[in-house]
């Protein structure tokens, strides 16, 4: 199944670690660990994400998502992470830098979610200033964005406790659970992160 696999140089192998976390790219042996996880949690993920395909959790689905990230990774598009606790390598979500811009931008966006299982454990936030330091330093990004739905009120205090600046609303921004939903904006500048 080498097809699947993800390249193991470059930003694709990008694998920061800290706060008892390791994140790195999916693998196909994710599959087992990551369709539990998700199944399980779906209805703490639903009312904060977009629809899910009807084979989402299915092998065939997983290889598709690969495939996919293998492609977004080469085109410097998208850079996904799951989230493993290094005490007993349990995965407890994900992290996806998307949307990335180059030239005189050098953004991206990010999205995540953690397994109900862990959730409010304060996985995220730590997962999050993991990854900050990798998204300003190897990728180069000046800023980095993320959006979320008002009534979020635990991702709010992911960002705000990350140092993202509350910077607008956006109307009807993301088709999230079959519904165009307002976001709250956030970012962070490169200058003003504290890793």
């Amino acid at each position: 199944m080498a097809l699947f696999r993800l390249p193991s140089s470059g930003p694709a192998a990008l694998a920061p670690r800290g706060n008892g976390l390791l994140l790195r790219a999916p693998q196909m042996s994710d599959f087992i660990q990551w369709a539990h996880l998700r199944e399980s949690s779906r209805d703490s993920l639903t009312p904060w994400e977009p629809i899910w395909p009807s084979d989402d959790l299915t092998r065939s689905g997983f290889r598709r998502r690969l495939r996919r990230y293998s492609e977004d990774i080469a085109a410097d598009r998208s850079y996904p992470f799951l989230i493993f606790r290094e005490l007993d390598g349990a995965m407890v979500g994900g992290i996806t830098l998307a949307n990335v811009r180059r030239g005189i931008v050098q953004a991206g966006t990010i999205g995540y979610w953690v397994g109900k299982p862990h959730a409010h454990r304060g996985y995220m936030t730590a997962a999050l200033r993991v990854l900050l330091p990798t998204l300003f330093g190897e990728l180069n990004l000046h800023r980095v964005e993320a959006a979320c739905i008002p009534t979020n009120a635990p991702s709010i205090r992911v960002l705000e406790k990350c140092g993202f600046s509350r910077e607008g609303l956006a109307r009807r921004y993301l088709c999230i659970n079959g519904v165009w939903q307002d976001h709250l904006l956030f970012g962070l500048l490169h200058e003003d992160f504290r890793g």
